[in-house]
């Protein structure tokens, strides 16, 4: 299915074929071809996840229940329902694992590209725009969990050898899809951190490079530095057809958030100045702005959570109010519409559109290891700082380290927007802590029979997930187009 060629940019712009501007939003389809521990629950990281797994099920239904959950998580039905929802954009993160064996980073393996196709034609079939994401890369391209790297540190930018292997990977990306108008484009690499930030810049010189030479129509979606939040090193003469991506979460649709959202003068105004402050470089450049990753966590009765409907109804509110900032937030000025794609379609009940059912093999299934995980306050995404283990055992370890680091070296490691607090709960939870209750988490696929995993996966198909359908709502009615 075509419509006659292919979107392109012009000035703060979005175009379609015939030169109409297009308003792109949507979605990710999140922890379908990139994992997420928050998304389905285990601990840790992606690799960890998976070597775990296979070590307990044994490589028949180990490879059996990935088919089904890929098979499972998007569908025909997901595409349907996604269109009539009024969303005309998906954005499709992907572990670059799919197409890269870590023994050999050479080879590119078919398998990734018929993952991909199947959401890719599913979205064209329903007049679905896709936008492919790589969500990681060998060695990491940031510090944080959701790059599958299982440390601190961003070594994709120490390594030049890792650097040429996704060049290869972007080129072949782009020649696969070359002719497909339904791909709105590629977004080369999601929330990259560099400490130099120049080599991020050098990337991004050689992937354009790289792509254009075999696909000079699809649009290049970039991320900032430090998690899509930091232009300020890039060149001050523009990609050519590209769009600059920014992620635009907000702290007070968070739990961690010590402050209620009620949408005073003070905090609309600080939601904006978050959002301006991003798009200062879109502004100086006359070029457009795509707000690729946002949205809050919701609070919800399967996690045993307080005053849900009320904790919810301030989340919704931050989201509104967002939205509010992004209608009029071109950089033009001229008060148009941004694009947008909010994290995310589906999951198990922190942000998704539509999220398990309680009743779900997964939930009921998992129940005692989901409510130990809260427990621990292992999730960095969706953590409550009030659990009781925050006070008498990690608190202490934080003031600890607060007393004995300098107070003007307490942010000394990039990134800065972290604090030494931020990087415990990373070293000690996230990563150490996680690393060894994986193997518990894989132990609840221990012997269950084809059937069985078959059902887990099938929790994950659309007939049984619960709309958010407040949430949609809302989404909808920000645009009337």
């Amino acid at each position: 299915m075509t419509v006659g060629g292919f979107l392109h940019t012009e000035g703060t712009k979005i175009l379609k074929p015939n030169g109409a501007p297009i308003v792109l939003r949507g979605a990710a389809s999140g922890g379908h071809l990139n994992m997420e521990n928050f998304i389905t629950g285990f601990p840790g990281h992606e690799e960890e996840h998976k070597e775990a797994m296979l070590k307990v099920m044994g490589k028949e239904k180990y490879d059996f229940f990935w088919s089904k959950f890929y098979e499972y998580f998007w569908t025909d039905k997901d595409a349907e329902l996604f269109a009539s929802m009024k969303f005309n954009c998906l954005r499709i993160p992907f572990n670059y694992r799919h197409f890269l064996d870590d023994s050999d980073l050479t080879k590119i393996q078919p398998e990734g590209f018929a993952l991909l196709d199947r959401i890719v034609d599913s979205c064209a079939n329903h007049g679905i725009y896709t936008i492919l994401d790589l969500h990681t890369v060998p060695g990491g391209q940031n510090q944080d969990w959701h790059c599958d790297s299982a440390i601190h540190k961003a070594l994709f930018w120490d390594f030049t050898y890792f650097q040429d292997r996704i060049i290869d990977l972007w080129q072949a990306i782009a020649s696969h899809y070359k002719n497909n108008t339904w791909v709105a484009g590629y977004n080369p690499l999601n929330e990259p951190a560099d400490p130099s930030h120049a080599r991020l810049v050098k990337f991004y010189d050689r992937v354009d490079k790289a792509i254009r030479e075999v696909d000079p129509n699809h649009i290049l979606f970039l991320d900032g530095n430090t998690y899509a939040a930091d232009f300020r090193q890039f060149p001050k003469t523009p990609y050519a057809n590209t769009v600059y991506s920014i992620h635009d979460y907000s702290n007070y649709g968070f739990p961690k958030s010590p402050e209620k959202y009620t949408g005073t003068k003070a905090q609309r105004e600080k939601l904006k100045q978050q959002y301006e402050r991003k798009i200062e470089y879109m502004k100086e450049l006359n070029v457009p702005v795509w707000n690729g990753e946002w949205g809050p966590v919701y609070a919800s009765k399967m996690r045993g959570d307080d005053a849900v409907e009320e904790t919810n109804a301030s989340r919704y509110h931050v989201l509104k109010d967002q939205l509010d900032v992004y209608a009029e937030g071109d950089p033009s000025g001229d008060k148009s519409p941004i694009s947008w794609s909010i994290w995310l379609y589906k999951d198990i009940g922190y942000q998704g559109l539509t999220h398990i059912s309680p009743e779900s093999k997964w939930y009921t299934h998992l129940r005692s290891w989901l409510d130990k995980k809260l427990e621990l306050g292992l999730d960095r995404w969706g953590r409550d700082e009030n659990i009781a283990v925050e006070n008498s055992v990690y608190k202490p370890i934080k003031d600890h380290f607060k007393v004995v680091i300098p107070e003007h070296l307490q942010r000394a490691v990039y990134p800065k927007t972290w604090d030494v607090g931020d990087y415990i709960d990373r070293v000690l939870r996230d990563v150490l802590l996680s690393q060894y209750l994986t193997h518990e988490f894989a132990e609840y696929f221990k012997d269950l029979s084809f059937e069985e995993l078959d059902d887990l996966a099938g929790s994950f198909k659309l007939e049984n997930m619960v709309v958010r359908h407040e949430l949609v709502e809302i989404l909808q009615n920000s645009h009337k187009d």
